[in-house]
């Protein structure tokens, strides 16, 4: 594709564990004309584009994808199936893509647990209120429901979310710890634009 065409078209968005339709995880950036959405989850209820785990991404072509936005979905994966993920996350971006990755924050959560805090409700949430204990096992209430996919089987601090990231092969890594006991890391390919460090700041906050 020429120049002109990769500047006119719309861009490629795989949002990955995109729960259901109308989700307002999606930043503004990532929303609007100038992007096409492709929704991937777990979850076939929830009627998404491409049934898949986040593990195995094999339906999505190398380097056809410009963006990807993951909203707390790589602590539902085991330990040593993560390297796996963000491997494919990284083979289906184009070489001036970009992953953009939220999840807890153990380092921030841990402190709450340190002070006895561990069922203490932190915030509400439309699932109702979320506690420490929910952030770090998965939250309760989706569990007893029988969405057992939902549990959290690892976790992550600032230092080593941008150290997975780096071993996956990404170009550039920034991890910045969010408000609500969150981290937020924007992961670069080799031909990543400047512009888009600056267009995201205020997302990772």
């Amino acid at each position: 594709m020429s120049d002109d065409g990769a500047a006119t078209r719309a861009r490629q968005l795989l949002h990955v564990g995109c729960g259901a339709r109308g989700n307002r995880s999606l930043p503004a950036c990532l929303r609007g004309p100038a992007w096409h959405e492709i929704r991937l989850d777990i979850d076939p209820a929830v009627e998404p584009d491409i049934v898949a785990s986040i593990s195995d991404l094999h339906m999505v072509a190398d380097a056809s994808i410009d963006a990807i936005f993951s909203s707390h979905n790589l602590e539902h994966l085991d330990a040593f199936a993560v390297p796996r993920a963000l491997a494919e996350f990284r083979r289906v971006l184009r070489a001036d893509g970009y992953a953009l990755i939220t999840l807890p924050d153990l380092r921030a959560i841990a402190l709450h647990i340190a002070a006895d805090q561990l069922d203490s409700p932190l915030y509400q949430s439309p699932a109702g209120p979320i506690r420490p204990l929910d952030m770090l096992f998965g939250h309760q209430g989706a569990l007893a429901a029988g969405h057992h996919y939902m549990a959290h089987r690892t976790g992550f601090t600032a230092t080593t979310l941008g150290r997975s990231l780096l071993a996956a092969g990404f170009h550039e890594v920034r991890v910045h710890e969010g408000r609500h006991w969150d981290l937020w890391a924007l992961a670069s390919m080799p031909a990543t634009g400047a512009a888009v460090w600056d267009e995201l700041a205020q997302v990772m906050q």
